[in-house]
């Protein structure tokens, strides 16, 4: 199956793209199709690969911005659940 590597030219974004007969290739981030395609090597795959795959990805969502917020947003949220918890304990 033609699988093709693109880079975005709007943000960037670097992704595999599987291209079948009538597909337009497009950013997943962004939406754009001002595209370059990226020169593929060959695929291989190994359990050493595999995992440092899996690895990177990990890093990437722990760095990204979304992960962040939602960790501040937890601790916010119980923050509020233990403080509400520690008032009604005056309360009585």
């Amino acid at each position: 199956m033609p699988i093709f590597e693109y880079e975005c030219r709007g943000c960037h974004s670097q992704f595999e793209l599987l291209v079948l007969k009538d597909t337009i290739p497009a950013c997943p981030g962004c939406q754009g199709q001002d595209l370059e395609k990226r020169l593929s090597a060959f695929a291989f795959s190994s359990d050493d690969i595999a995992r440092a795959r899996v690895k990177a990805a990990r890093k990437a969502a722990v760095n990204s911005s979304n992960y962040k917020d939602q960790k501040i947003a937890e601790a916010d949220h119980i923050r509020e659940h233990v403080n509400e918890h520690r008032d009604e304990h005056r309360t009585k």
